[in-house]
């Protein structure tokens, strides 16, 4: 565990250290977000945040392909060097969004044609979990692995809305499931996990760029910081795919078996509502399913007047208690995590309709005091009709 934290003090220190450069750059190079109408900040800040991110994460994982413990992992096969080609690809694409503004469909050809590159280079889903676990064709591996990446790259593109939104909850999610996934490796003959290792460096990097993206932020991670965070969440996941075996698995964790697709969709459960609601939205007003609009979780956040950090807090609560609510079943009774699960939810849910109810009991007592006059003056009028 000590090694996994080593590597992740050296992705948030080298991401930390990097990004004022990056920002720097941003501004010499012109990389600077105009303020849209859909916009929540009100001056044009730096964009390219997501280089610094790539920086943190790419040094990390140099670092551990030179640790005994770990460089095994980068011995065996080519697996981490792949998934380090996809995340340059997948940021470089970013990058040329956040300066020229791809057409979406430009963009989205080009996550597909990452991920396919992906999954032909190793990254696949080994199994399903139907009842058991069923082994994939590669046809269908190579599918459901382009699939879930592209889903995963533009649902956390679509949360990355307020100052550290998108960067807490990935590394929220990324918390959890490398405790998942440590756990699975002790389960094995050795405790080295790409898996791990790839949610720890993520969250690492997170924390780093976290520093510098609290409101109001100093530099934005744009496109390239927030489909590089999808990215690298989903590769984890598909890598924990390769090394779940039943048979060693104890019965008392036999869950897991479920998890390594269930857990992504549920630690990105926010992003990936709000991106399900955002194409539906769009698609029954005619439009395109990428066109913006201020409708999204964040923006509803706002308006019912929370501030911009109360309202990324409150988010961030709500991705950690499905994050982890998920794997408390592996350490305690099924009743009791429901229960706090029950209690938690209230209190969140209490959190986020406060500002609402707040402002809206004067305004309701206002509209019944409103009500009363009128109907006093109508009962006035007619009283002195009848005399």
């Amino acid at each position: 565990m000590r090694i996994y934290l080593f590597i992740a003090a050296i992705a948030g220190g080298a991401t930390y250290l990097i990004t004022p450069l990056i920002r720097h750059i941003a501004i010499e190079i012109g990389a600077v977000g105009e303020v849209r109408a859909r916009d929540v900040h009100t001056i044009p800040t730096p964009r390219l945040g997501g280089l610094g991110m790539l920086i943190g994460f790419t040094v990390s994982m140099l670092f551990a392909s030179r640790i005994p413990f770990i460089q095994g992992l980068f011995a065996q096969s080519q697996q981490a060097w792949v998934i380090l080609a996809g995340a340059i690809m997948i940021s470089l694409l970013g990058m040329a969004d956040d300066l020229w503004d791809l057409d979406w469909m430009l963009k989205l050809a080009g996550q597909l044609l990452i991920s396919v590159f992906v999954a032909w280079g190793g990254l696949q889903i080994i199994s399903l979990p139907l009842g058991s676990l069923v082994t994939a064709s590669p046809s269908l591996s190579m599918a459901i692995t382009a699939f879930l990446i592209v889903a995963s790259i533009n649902a956390v593109n679509f949360v990355d809305g307020l100052d550290g939104l998108s960067s807490g909850i990935v590394a929220i999610g990324g918390i959890a499931f490398a405790i998942y996934s440590y756990i699975i490796a002790r389960n094995s003959p050795s405790y080295a996990s790409m898996a791990t290792l790839i949610d720890i460096a993520m969250v690492g990097m997170c924390v780093g760029f976290l520093m510098h993206n609290w409101h109001p932020a100093k530099l934005f991670m744009g496109d390239s910081g927030s489909m590089l965070l999808g990215y690298l969440i989903t590769c984890a996941s598909i890598v924990m795919t390769g090394r779940l075996d039943p048979a060693s698995i104890h019965a008392s964790i036999y869950l897991p078996v479920f998890m390594p697709i269930l857990l992504p969709i549920l630690v990105l459960f926010l992003p990936i509502l709000d991106m399900c609601l955002a194409i539906v939205r769009r698609l029954r007003k005619g439009q395109s399913p990428m066109h913006p609009d201020r409708m999204h979780l964040h923006h509803r956040m706002l308006r019912i007047g929370h501030s911009v950090q109360g309202a990324v807090l409150i988010l961030w609560g709500w991705a950690a208690l499905i994050a982890f609510g998920s794997i408390m079943t592996l350490f305690f009774k099924a009743q009791y995590v429901l229960v706090g699960f029950l209690i938690a939810a209230v209190v969140l849910t209490v959190a986020t309709m406060y500002p609402y109810v707040k402002h809206r009991i004067p305004e309701m007592l206002e509209e019944d005091a409103a009500d009363g006059g009128r109907h006093a003056s109508v009962r006035s009028s007619k009283r002195r009709k009848t005399d």
